[in-house]
């Protein structure tokens, strides 16, 4: 059973930094396009940030731009999020997700992605 498990979520002030990471358990399959969602109560998930494979292409949602850096580590398969000056609309649940397509450019919408973590909860208090 292929697993992705995020990790790092948890409370932190307005304009502080947070790091998730996203394991890979049970490789079977070779990942390509990776990225971060979010969902807050009462919206849709949502494109955070996302990576091809040989990191060539990134790309951010206009909300974490200049804020987020997203970064992978091919030989072991994890994905990271650097959130910096966090602010309390970053509050979220954050999804590592995994595509087995590929792909030459970022993949954003959910559809696209076909592997899930659990999610790790973000809370940005003001």
């Amino acid at each position: 059973q292929v697993q992705l498990v995020e990790s790092g979520g948890g409370l932190v002030p307005a304009g502080g930094s947070l790091r998730l990471s996203c394991t890979t358990s049970a490789r079977t399959f070779t990942t390509y396009g990776r990225a971060w969602f979010r969902q807050a109560p009462g919206k849709e998930r949502e494109f955070v940030s996302g990576i091809t494979r040989t990191g060539k292409r990134i790309s951010y949602s206009d909300s974490v731009k200049g804020r987020f850096t997203i970064s992978r580590d091919n030989a072991d398969d994890t994905l990271y999020l650097q959130m910096n000056s966090l602010k309390s609309e970053d509050t979220a649940v954050y999804y590592c997700a995994a595509s087995t397509q590929l792909r030459t450019y970022v993949m954003t919408q959910p559809s696209d992605y076909d592997h899930w973590g659990q999610g790790t909860q973000v809370t940005v208090s003001s």
